[in-house]
């Protein structure tokens, strides 16, 4: 069920909106899901569906650094990580790449009303700019930050930090659009306002306290970026 409980309370002009990719905008986290499982069990290594959720958005380093911690130092953490990257692509050639619902309705409405959009996504700046472009929602962003960027990726606040800085706003001055917790708690940390459009599982009991709104669909974020509408 939708909360949009504190969006009565909260009337703050929202300047700017920055969304996740992943999961968020293209519903392609599934293929990530997938392909960590996949790749991990190649190399003996099992990684059931907590484990892959857990690694949604994280950023490198941290991907590295829960590998060790679930596997040890002798993981082939590099190989792992090539393999997943091989069958993602797998997929997404396959399948292709669809966007989720409510995108296409919610970026122009967005810009009518002067705010200005970002993407914030701990993929690169190569594979993020072909997924807009290949999506037709490349006109709506006026940057994006990639977690290669930035000192440390999600989900520490450095991405959505370093967002707001280019888009010359306060982090209150912002609404951040996430799908996973590790997301959340990089929006949260950096002092925006946090939207959750949950993708592959709901927010748990850690993250519900930093979230401005959690809702079921993209189309639902305009109600919490403009309370008025």
């Amino acid at each position: 069920m939708d909360d949009l409980r504190s969006v009565r309370d909260d009337k703050r002009d929202v300047r700017a909106v920055i969304f996740d990719l992943d999961g968020t905008l293209t519903d392609t986290e599934k293929y990530f899901q997938r392909a960590w499982a996949e790749a991990a069990a190649r190399f003996g290594c099992t990684l059931d569906r907590e484990k892959t959720l857990a690694l949604r958005s994280l950023g490198m380093p941290f991907v590295d650094e829960q590998l060790k911690a679930w596997f040890g130092e002798a993981c082939p953490i590099r190989e792992i990580k090539a393999e997943c990257g091989r069958i993602y692509a797998s997929m997404e050639k396959e399948h292709g790449v669809q966007l989720k619902p409510g995108a296409k309705e919610l970026l122009p409405k967005l810009k009518a009303r002067g705010v200005v959009i970002a993407l914030a996504t701990s993929g690169k700046t190569e594979r993020a700019e072909r997924l807009l472009a290949q999506t037709g929602i490349r006109e709506y962003f006026d940057k994006i930050v990639c977690s290669n960027m930035v000192a440390l990726g999600k989900p520490a606040p450095d991405t959505y930090l370093y967002a707001c800085g280019v888009l010359g706003v306060k982090p209150e001055e912002a609404a951040a659009v996430e799908d996973s917790p590790n997301g959340v708690k990089s929006a949260f940390g950096a002092g925006c306002r946090v939207i959750m459009v949950p993708d592959q599982a709901g927010p748990d009991e850690e993250i519900t306290p930093m979230l401005y709104a959690c809702v079921s669909s993209l189309k639902d974020v305009i109600r919490c970026a403009c309370p008025e509408d």
